[in-house]
């Protein structure tokens, strides 16, 4: 079985258009999905211990291969426009990268169809 952990905003909009994403463009069992309102800029402007926990046990305890990072349009715990979410996630992915360099980081965004775009992987 293959995981990867995916920090996502809680907006149920957007679960299943990243999950469905990740499944078809990697080759990827299962989505540990972690959550928070506004998680783009959450990640690069806040204490993100908790959100941390989660991606250890996703990683030490499913062997997550990949982190994803998710913005969104219509994103109410992060009111911006569509590029400076996507800024947000490319700094937080370059912030994860840090943290987690042996695993690949990958910043998507989910425009306003409701259809991922992959923003930048490294």
């Amino acid at each position: 079985m293959k995981f990867v952990a995916c920090l996502n905003c809680i907006d149920g909009r957007v679960q299943l258009p990243v999950i469905s994403w990740i499944k078809q463009n990697y080759d990827i069992d299962y989505v540990d999905m972690i959550t928070e309102p506004g998680i783009d800029k959450l990640l690069i402007e806040k204490e993100i211990a908790h959100i941390l926990e989660k991606v250890n046990i996703s990683i030490n305890n499913h062997e997550s291969s990949h982190i994803f990072i998710t913005g969104h349009f219509d994103c109410a715990g992060n009111p911006v426009d569509s590029n400076k979410h996507k800024n947000f996630v490319s700094l937080a992915v370059d912030e994860m990268k840090k943290r987690y360099p042996t695993l690949n980081i990958v910043g998507v965004w989910v425009n306003e169809t409701w259809e991922v775009e992959k923003i930048i992987e490294r």
